[in-house]
């Protein structure tokens, strides 16, 4: 019947749905076939082209400057000799770059935009010797995916210039309905390359870029970069509807001209060039860096790596580190350098802007440059400006040498106004007692000259009750420079993964920001640092043995020289070695109990026979007279203790392995690395006592403590303690002017130096217990 109601099970699940859904609005009960399907894993498809290109666009273009940055490089490419820039909303509403180049063939504008088109590369193995700026042909395509594209262009041989528009990498018709074919028109001969709209159907990213200024100033800065470093080509670049331009570099201009243009007279007075080469590195490196008369809030770097514009976090940090022996306290430099390396040796296509490149031996080359740069700053021999103030706030000042006035200035050099906000002041318990950053007022002072102190520092020698001292040698010696090359040892490469294996990170960040408070005990070899509000002992002849080993393995055949004016015979050397073993014995046991007979004579034997091993890996240069001609240096301005010599070339007979090649260089690196130790050196109070136990001339009576008997010493004595007081003076200077500040650059201190490192103040902690005892 019609009029009945139908009671089939699908009918009543049916009104139970209905009922359900009327009792709760909110939702409707799920069918189990449906919860099934949910959960089902989902199945793998692949992305459409579209969907696939404009993912790539968005890696590779990320902001108008990484459009613009790749247009420049293509107008560079083509041997442009004029670049023009015209910039609206930014980049983000027009960006046009017209040049002069060789132009497209009318041909190639059908895959023009098409994904890795490109005419510099064949194969793979291409990327190898890449010498130009773009090789990927990603540029344009990834630009047509989130733009609106339009390129005309004309060759040298074409009648005419062509017009083309693009839209997700394809020829498009300009109008709807017409053709998508290359369009004639008047045109000269180059390329303009016409971006609009940038990311208008990317509406995510378009939202984020809030300031169009901040995009302008971007691109302003990228067209600055370039005009510097492509000396030859004339660059323009002006927001769209004005007739001003930011940016105005004629093609004949300068690099230094260039400079002054873009950031002004300022930083362009005060460059010094800089030119580094080195074959078996494969690099070679030229630019122009601040010197220590200009400085700015945020380190300025324009870095070129084979013509491409990228960043180095290595190199920034490695230069900035330099600059702070120079620069005051929060001060930072300005730099442009182009460093060209063969192109097998660097990975271009690291990053996918190119904003960064990967090549061999980064730490080497990085290296070479700062040091060149160190070098070149300590060099300039010109007066140092500095800004004045006098006495009284507002008052005129007085210029008295060079300043940093206008030169066409008329108005008196005046006192900048200072900032109104008051300090945040920092807790006591947290205050330090200076910045680890500041220079010293005591670098500035002259060092102790190493030649004038040179008879000085040779006739150090253990306390001898007898007087009895060794004969002086006093050889003339020049330091000499090695050139570096490359050393593939396996036995090398096993030590220096040790050292980094038992590298002790904390010890590693005391050293790194750690502040020269002074020497306490030249005898016990103590000094006082201090890192942050802690205070701390450290023994400076263990940290000094583990800091000259890893110098040892470093420059492990790359040694330079101390070269003797007149070779020294080795006989007599070692004469003085054993001679002074033996009053070590007698001075700790009361005789000699070794037999030191022919022990010379096998050393220099031994010796003579490895010398040649020890002149490629070491320059310990011996000659066929058995005479010493050099030994290595292993720091510069740092020479050691040539007293220890002979003591030094009578260790390596016995003391070293010369038949297994890893003990061999150990041994070897390790007694090289005591050589260069400073020694011990007593106390004042220890030789007067020395003094008092002397006897005098007529041997019947000690020396009394008063000053007067003070001056009666004998005459050794009195010599020795000039001596000693020399010494104590150059080790001193040489700690706190080379060696710590070393620690900090190249030191990776190892776990076992805990030992010799012990924490005696703590500020946090003694503010705690003035707070109980209160």
């Amino acid at each position: 019947m019609d009029d009945e109601m139908d009671t089939s099970p699908d009918m009543l699940e049916q009104a139970q749905l209905d009922m359900a859904s009327d009792e709760n609005p909110r939702g409707t009960k799920r069918k189990a076939a449906e919860e099934l399907d949910e959960n089902a894993p989902r199945r793998i498809k692949a992305l459409s082209q579209t969907v696939v290109n404009k993912i790539a666009a968005g890696e590779i273009i990320v902001a108008p400057v990484h459009a613009l940055k790749e247009l420049l490089e293509n107008a560079v490419d083509a041997g442009s000799t004029s670049i023009e820039v015209v910039v609206k909303d930014g980049g983000l509403k027009l960006l046009q770059i017209t040049d002069n180049g060789s132009g497209i063939n009318k041909g190639d504008l059908e895959i023009l935009c098409e994904r890795f088109t490109t005419s510099k590369l064949k194969t793979f193995e291409d990327l190898a010797n890449i010498g130009t700026y773009g090789f990927r042909g990603e540029a344009l395509a990834s630009i047509s995916h989130i733009a609106h594209l339009s390129v005309t262009t004309r060759t040298k041989d074409s009648d005419c210039a062509w017009r083309a528009v693009y839209s997700d990498g394809k020829l498009i018709p300009p109008k709807p309905g017409g053709s998508a074919e290359p369009k004639p028109v008047a045109g000269r001969q180059g390329t303009q390359i016409t971006v609009e709209d940038l990311f208008y159907n990317v509406p995510s990213r378009r939202r984020a870029f809030r300031n169009t200024n901040d995009e302008y100033s971007k691109v302003l800065d990228m067209v600055g970069r370039y005009a510097i470093h492509c000396e030859g080509i004339a660059f323009s670049c002006k927001k769209h509807g004005e007739s001003s331009t930011g940016v105005a570099i004629p093609g004949t201009a300068k690099t230094v001209d260039r400079i002054r243009q873009i950031y002004g007279n300022s930083v362009a007075n005060e460059l010094i060039p800089v030119e580094i080469e080195d074959r078996k590195l494969g690099f070679k490196a030229s630019g122009l860096v601040s010197n220590a008369n200009y400085s700015i809030k945020k380190t300025t770097m324009l870095l070129f790596i084979n013509h491409r514009c990228v960043e180095s976090t290595a190199i920034r940090k490695s230069l900035e580190s330099v600059y702070t022996a120079f620069l005051p306290k929060g001060s930072h430099p300005y730099f442009y350098l182009s460093i060209e390396i063969e192109p097998h040796r660097v990975d271009v296509n690291v990053h996918p802007t190119k904003r960064e490149v990967s090549f061999l031996h980064e730490e080497e080359i990085i290296e070479k440059i700062s040091d060149n740069i160190q070098e070149r700053l300590a060099a300039v021999d010109t007066s140092r400006s500095f800004m004045t103030q006098t006495v009284l706030p507002g008052a005129m000042l007085a210029s008295r040498g060079p300043t940093t006035q206008p030169p066409n200035s008329n108005k008196p050099f005046s006192t900048p106004a200072k900032s109104m906000q008051t300090p945040k002041r920092p807790y006591e318990n947290e205050m330090v007692r200076t910045d680890s950053k500041a220079r010293k007022i005591t670098s500035m002072l002259p060092a102790a000259s190493s030649a004038s102190n040179s008879e000085a520092i040779n006739r150090i020698t253990n306390i001898d009750p007898s007087g009895d001292y060794p004969d002086d040698f006093q050889p003339e010696y020049e330091f000499v420079d090695g050139t570096r090359r490359q050393i593939k040892l396996a036995s090398i490469r096993t030590l220096k993964a040790e050292v980094r294996d038992q590298t002790h990170k904390g010890l590693e960040e005391l050293f790194s920001n750690h502040t020269w408070v002074g020497v306490v005990d030249e005898w016990k070899r103590l000094v006082a640092i201090q890192n942050g509000t802690k205070l701390y002992l450290v023994d400076y002849g263990a940290v000094c043995f583990e800091f000259f080993y890893q110098l040892g393995l470093n420059d492990f055949g790359n040694f330079g020289e101390i070269r003797f004016e007149e070779p020294i015979p080795l006989q007599d050397l070692l004469d003085i070695g054993i001679e002074t073993e033996r009053q070590a014995e007698i001075l700790k046991q009361g005789e000699v109990q070794s037999d030191f007979d022919g022990v010379a004579e096998q050393v220099v034997e031994t010796l003579f026979s490895k010398r040649e091993l020890m002149a490629e890996y070491f320059s310990l240069m011996i000659n066929e007279n058995c005479e010493l001609e050099s030994i290595p240096l292993m720091l510069k301005d740092y020479s050691p203790n040539l007293a220890k010599l002979p003591s030094f070339l009578l260790r390596l007979g016995p003391r070293v392995n010369w038949n297994d090649e890893v003990e061999c260089f150990d041994c070897f690196i390790r007694e090289l690395a005591i050589f260069y130790v400073p020694e011990a050196v007593p106390r004042q109070v220890q030789l007067e006592d020395l003094a008092r136990a002397t006897p005098t001339n007529d041997g019947d009576e000690e020396m009394g403590g008063t000053e007067e008997a003070s001056n009666e010493y004998p005459a050794e004595i009195q010599e020795q303690m000039k001596i000693y007081k020399v010494r104590r003076k150059v080790i001193g200077e040489a700690l706190e002017r080379i060696l710590f500040p070393e620690f900090k650059r190249r030191l990776l201190p190892s776990q076992k130096m805990l030992k010799s490192i012990t924490e005696v103040a703590d500020l946090k902690r003694l503010y705690k217990i003035f707070e109980r005892s209160c």
